[in-house]
């Protein structure tokens, strides 16, 4: 690790480049560090086991003294879900809007962290000051309440984190600040980092007012029941839909652990308004005609264990697809997800559902801005260095592209890998070093503990199975005292493989009984020759190649 100039400001992510996910972004100057955002990344299909993807952290332990504090764009996991780790590691307050908060203290009473974590609201018009830096706050468009974009003020100039965001002139909630944006601007803007998902998207994303028109037309035309399948991140999405149900008269039935935690907190923060008599439980479904329901659930994206997978296989306990029933996707999918929606569309449609996705109808829309919006953002900001984040390689080099029709010269235009440092000052801006950026895995209490060879071995035990090899030997007599007994799990089933399991039994008996005649006192020496000869056996009958492990107890006499 390159030590920093301590005179320049130094800029880097430990997630969020190169990805969609962990977001992770760190500014510093002198001894002070500013930390925007703590998210996670959920695992892909071949992270076998594991339950969430966060940063290395090893640079913000080393330097936990000057960590001046973590500051929140919004409250979706990709950008908060990180902080109970982040927080068992450093002691810092952590600044976020009120929605946020709440999700936060969700997540830290899980760890077991609230009482500990130092909680401040932030409010557009409330400045943190540090000794050299100082944090401001502007309001944006997203799909979730209190979103911001943050401005660290140093004394070189503004650095501007856009957080997610869109320009919706007609949204469900407040405007996005368009006129502290461009008062930012007026100021001056050293270096811009701003979102770059949907950089590949031309135009302007869709209005949420468009998908609420047709949210209600929707409701005002199905005469059965309604199953409103959507993230339980996104609430002005089902705010819509529980508006529509309020004015329908359809009773609301929420499913999903995850979106009752969601309804609860944006009720209570009178984000939601949901009369009591609106509000039934599952099990009072089958009470009202079904053409007063409406099912919000979880599962827009596949999940195999979401409630909408649960109804569409007829395994939830209230709940069945019926042939009036009309299932509404307000999603898009997640790259990965497709195969996955694509079979709980099938399943359903075979149950007698009419389905609607956001090819169908104008039932989804992003919460990140496209093109012409990410355009409008530089315009208004105009900064001097620019650099991508959040988002893949090519969605980050797009972005470049569009900064660059924006005035922005290529030069000062700075595509990074998480870890990546850039320094900067009023004049010039160059890569100089790297911190660690490692991906860490979460596997239940176990943080990092999972590495490459784990993950091997998962993914061989998942495609080809495992084969025990249990052996009983006199390493004193040199002699086979009971087996070798051939259990497979995942390889073969035993009761249809007979003939095989036979001879691997032989095959093994044969190695073990030469490597013990040869000398062979060590476990590893036999466990070795057992290996020699087994696996190529099995490569040779089946082209499988399982993982084998000999187990040899030692019974020698003492």
């Amino acid at each position: 690790m390159k030590k920093i100039n301590e005179t320049n400001i130094s800029i880097f992510a430990l997630g969020g480049l190169g990805e969609i996910g962990k977001n992770t972004y760190v500014i510093k100057y002198q001894d002070e560090i500013i930390i925007i955002d703590a998210g996670i990344k959920f695992p892909t299909d071949e992270l076998f086991g594991i339950d969430y993807v966060i940063p290395d952290y090893s640079y913000l332990i080393q330097n936990k003294e000057k960590i001046k504090g973590i500051f929140i764009t919004h409250g979706h996991e990709d950008h908060i879900g990180g902080i109970p780790y982040l927080l068992k590691e450093i002691d810092a307050p952590i600044y976020a809007g009120r929605l946020a908060l709440e999700l936060i203290k969700e997540r830290l009473k899980e760890h077991g962290l609230l009482k500990k974590a130092r909680l401040v609201e932030i409010e557009e018009d409330k400045l943190v000051s540090f000794e050299y830096l100082a944090v401001d706050f502007f309001r944006t468009t997203h799909s979730i309440p209190d979103s911001y974009g943050i401005c660290v003020k140093t004394p070189y100039g503004n650095i501007v984190h856009t957080g997610d965001f869109k320009f919706d002139l007609t949204p469900i909630g407040p405007l996005t600040n368009m006129s502290k944006i461009a008062d930012i601007g007026k100021e001056g803007v050293l270096c811009l980092l701003s979102d770059s998902t949907n950089s590949e998207i031309p135009g302007f994303s869709l209005s949420e007012n468009e998908i609420s028109r047709t949210i209600h037309e929707l409701f005002s035309q199905v005469d059965g029941r309604i199953i409103f399948a959507t993230f339980a991140s996104n609430m002005y999405r089902f705010k819509q839909a529980i508006e529509a149900a309020v004015l329908h008269n359809r009773k609301i039935v929420v499913l999903g652990r995850s979106l009752l935690r969601a309804v609860r907190i944006g009720t209570e923060l009178g984000y939601l308004k949901i009369p009591k008599e609106s509000l039934i439980e599952a099990s009072a479904v089958n009470d009202y005609p079904d053409d007063q329901i409406l099912v919000i659930c979880t599962g827009s994206q596949g999940e195999p264990f979401a409630a909408l997978s649960r109804i569409a296989y007829n395994k939830h306990p209230q709940l069945s697809v019926r042939k009036k029933d009309t299932v509404i996707f307000s999603s898009s999918p997640i790259p990965g997800n497709t195969l996955s929606i694509n079979r709980i569309i099938d399943q359903l449609s075979r149950a007698g559902a009419s389905v609607l996705h956001h090819k169908l109808k104008k039932i989804h829309t992003s919460g990140h801005g496209a093109q012409e919006e990410l355009k409008l953002m530089i315009s208004l900001l105009k900064p001097n260095f620019f650099v991508p984040i959040h988002g893949e390689y090519k969605m980050l080099k797009k972005h470049v592209s569009l900064a660059e029709e924006c005035g922005v010269p290529l030069e000062k235009s700075f595509i990074m890998d998480n870890g990546t440092i850039l320094e900067l000052n009023e004049n010039e801006a160059s890569i100089t070093g790297t911190v660690p950026a490692n991906a860490i895995y979460v596997d239940g209490d176990g943080i990092g503990d999972i590495g490459t060879i784990v993950l091997r071995d998962r993914k061989i035990f998942s495609e080809s199975g495992i084969l025990l090899v249990v052996v009983a030997i006199d390493f004193r007599e040199k002699k086979i005292i009971s087996g070798p007994q051939v259990i497979s799990r995942g390889f073969v089933f035993i009761r249809e493989s007979e003939q095989l399991m036979g001879k691997l039994r032989d095959i093994a008996h044969t190695a073990t009984t030469q490597s013990l005649e040869s000398g062979n006192r060590r476990w590893s020496d036999v466990r070795s020759d057992i290996l020699d000869q087994v696996e190529p056996y099995i490569y040779k009958i089946t082209k499988r190649r399982p993982m084998i492990l000999p187990i040899l107890m030692d019974v020698s006499k003492r």
